[in-house]
């Protein structure tokens, strides 16, 4: 009798393990998350990881521009 053998899930993320916050302390320079969003991560559904992974690229354009 064969027993399901059940895989870890790779969860979702934008870490770069490059783990360090702009000068006002609200985004990570590596991945671009907010401190919010980092903290809540963990508890995200896999919808709300990619939904914040999507706001990334429009938030690096915007933060760029400051």
């Amino acid at each position: 009798m064969s027993v399901p053998i059940h895989m870890p899930v790779a969860l979702s993320t934008p870490c770069v393990s490059i783990c360090a916050l702009d000068a006002r302390g609200r985004i990570c320079l590596g991945c671009g998350r907010t401190i919010e969003e980092i903290g809540a991560w963990s508890t995200m559904s896999e919808t709300e990881r990619r939904a914040v992974m999507a706001r990334l690229a429009a938030r690096a354009t915007t933060e760029a521009a400051r």
